[in-house]
């Protein structure tokens, strides 16, 4: 349904909850169209979730791209202590591992692994 047809029902002077029942909608839907539009211009919905770039590991990414630069072989648990000595800022392993994917970074099998089902003699 298009954003044309809702704002056309609302802008005739139909009220939200009478263009939601022209469009078959819910009555709170209609209002609360009525209500954005008024306060906003628009009917649009708002972008959901955390803007990218503030989490609290963001402020700290030099700190962390110099961490894995100085020492290719870190682990993230070793970078999470890093962290916190450094700067105080407690972060799982994990939530690192995350940022650190974001950011481009990848994890590499050692190569001196034998491959499964091999047995060495």
């Amino acid at each position: 349904m298009g954003q044309k047809r809702r704002i056309q029902c609302i802008v005739e002077g139909l009220s939200g909850r009478a263009a939601a029942a022209r469009l078959k909608l819910s009555a709170a839907t209609g209002v609360r169209w009525q209500r954005r539009l008024r306060e906003t211009g628009s009917i649009e919905p708002e972008p959901q979730g955390r803007p990218p770039g503030h989490g609290k590991l963001s402020s700290h990414q030099a700190l962390l791209e110099e961490l894995v630069a100085q020492d290719g072989d870190i682990t993230l648990p070793e970078l999470a202590g890093a962290l916190e000595a450094a700067t105080g800022i407690t972060a799982h392993a994990a939530s690192i591992g995350r940022f650190l994917r974001k950011l481009g970074y990848t994890y590499k099998k050692s190569r001196w692994l034998p491959p499964n089902g091999c047995a060495l003699m």
